[in-house]
């Protein structure tokens, strides 16, 4: 009996030694795994990054801060997703043909050539004051000390100003209309988020983000007219994913890309290519089908997420066309990334309307779904009188109904157009009026936000109409 205790414990004794050695070797192991950001050697597409990462996929989706079964699904099915030597996603954009670069001119608004960037094209801001920044570079950066610079091996990249006409030292008139249209189409997009869209270099402090601590901080979308990346890809754009708000190593994934040369030099193409690779760094992915990469819409609609080239009308989406492989809620994603809507500048309710002048126009913005703005306006004198509510002049988002409402509440007159486009760059049917004979008293404007069609094949929903607009009433 005394023989086989000692050999059990022996045995025991055993067992413990060597379980001891595998935890400790698997300590090691674990010790000596590879570290997330050392896994590839250099950029891969999507399916051969994939096949790289598989087996430490959701390591890498909590690197990127995002589920991994949605970064299962981007690095499998869409062509245009990289990740980079650290394991950091990111885009690069198809460029477009010849044909599709073809620009359009740009309404006319500046009066004089400038010298430099200076002057008014170089002052617009959608939001002044706001600690969040979306800056549109026109004018040349030199990049240096970040992702772009470790995976081309190139530092500093000196890039030019954005020129058409062989001068990029001035800017003239066209060009300045340019940079003008591009700042308002991309701050219709984002008027709804409490970020300033500005054109006015903002000093780098209020760009890169040094912690968490740290609450002014934005994104630059570099419109690059060179050769030094694009050639290598022969695509329209560039941007990391998610990185907006990123507390460490915020600089290093800056900045977003628009290249001329894959897109064009006109202001329609450029202003959709700037707001799509922000939209990257908000942390947005794209919005396709189960068969195409990029969605173009419908009728005179798309996703900005999809291609905004060809329509009238892009928005925002959450995927609700047919066979949309993106059901991602873009307002939810950008969310919790930095951006937060904008608080509400007038009532929803006769009860709590903001006030509104006979003559003197009002502007204000829908920025939730379910926002209803109401305005009160005393009228002193019997009379025709007609309402206008319109959108943002160039690039509207938002589509409206417009009801004139009485002392009590009653509906007096309603209009809701239908929505359209006229060309690719200029919508139809999203502003409204109303007209009535009024005697003396009170009587009410309310805004609606609303969709046309239906989202599935013909139009869109009230999800992504929300944006800037502007209402009056006058005698007629």
């Amino acid at each position: 009996m005394t023989n086989f205790r000692r050999a059990g414990a022996l045995a025991c004794a055993g067992a413990v030694v060597f379980g001891g050695l595998a935890v400790a070797l698997g300590n090691q192991a674990d010790a000596q795994q590879t570290p997330i950001d050392q896994l590839l050697s250099q950029p891969l597409a999507g399916g051969a990054a994939l096949g790289k990462v598989q087996s430490r996929l959701a390591e890498v989706a909590d690197h990127n801060r995002m589920p991994v079964d949605q970064l299962r699904q981007i690095l499998a099915t869409d062509k245009t997703a990289w990740l980079d030597a650290d394991s950091k996603l990111f885009f690069r954009e198809p460029g477009l043909t010849a044909t599709q670069k073809a620009p359009e001119a740009s309404p006319r608004w500046a009066r004089t050539a400038a010298a430099g960037a200076t002057g008014p094209a170089f002052e617009l801001h959608s939001k002044p004051g706001s600690n969040r920044v979306i800056y549109l570079d026109f004018d040349g950066h030199t990049i240096t000390g970040t992702a772009w610079n470790a995976s081309k091996g190139i530092d500093p990249v000196n890039v030019s100003a954005y020129d058409t006409d062989g001068d990029p030292a001035n800017y003239s008139t066209a060009e300045q209309d340019v940079v003008h249209e591009v700042w308002a189409r991309v701050a219709e997009d984002y008027a709804t988020f409490d970020v300033d869209v500005t054109t006015q270099e903002p000093p780098q402090s209020a760009i890169d983000r040094s912690g968490a601590s740290d609450e002014q901080y934005g994104t630059r979308v570099l419109i690059d007219p060179d050769t030094w990346y694009q050639s290598g890809c022969g695509c329209g754009g560039v941007a990391y994913v998610g990185v907006y708000d990123s507390t460490s190593q915020h600089d290093y994934y800056q900045p977003a890309l628009v290249f001329t040369k894959g897109v064009g030099t006109g202001a329609k193409n450029l202003a959709e290519a700037a707001a799509h690779e922000a939209g990257h760094n908000v942390g947005l992915s794209h919005d396709g089908t189960s068969t195409v990469g990029y969605y173009e819409g419908h009728g005179a609609w798309a996703p900005i997420m999809g291609v905004g080239y060809y329509r009238g009308i892009s928005q925002w989406s959450k995927g609700e066309y047919a066979d949309a492989n993106n059901k991602e809620d873009d307002y939810a994603v950008v969310g919790t990334h930095g951006l937060a809507l904008r608080a509400d500048e007038a009532g929803d309710t006769t009860a709590d309307a903001a006030a509104l002048t006979v003559g003197a126009p009002a502007s204000g913005i829908i920025a939730a779904e379910d926002d209803t703005d109401v305005y009160r306006v005393d009228v002193s004198a019997a009379g025709n009188y007609t309402a206008t509510v319109s959108p943002a002049p160039t690039g509207g988002d938002l589509d409206m109904k417009l009801d004139l409402l009485d002392g009590s509440g009653a509906v007096v007159a309603s209009n809701d157009p239908a929505s359209g486009q006229s060309d690719a760059g200029t919508p139809t049917g999203l502003g409204a009026s109303v007209s009535g004979s009024l005697q003396p008293g009170t009587y009410y404007l309310r805004i609606d936000n609303v969709g046309y069609g239906d989202p599935l094949n013909t139009g869109y929903s009230t999800y992504g109409s929300r944006g800037a607009y502007t209402l009056g009433i006058s005698p007629s």
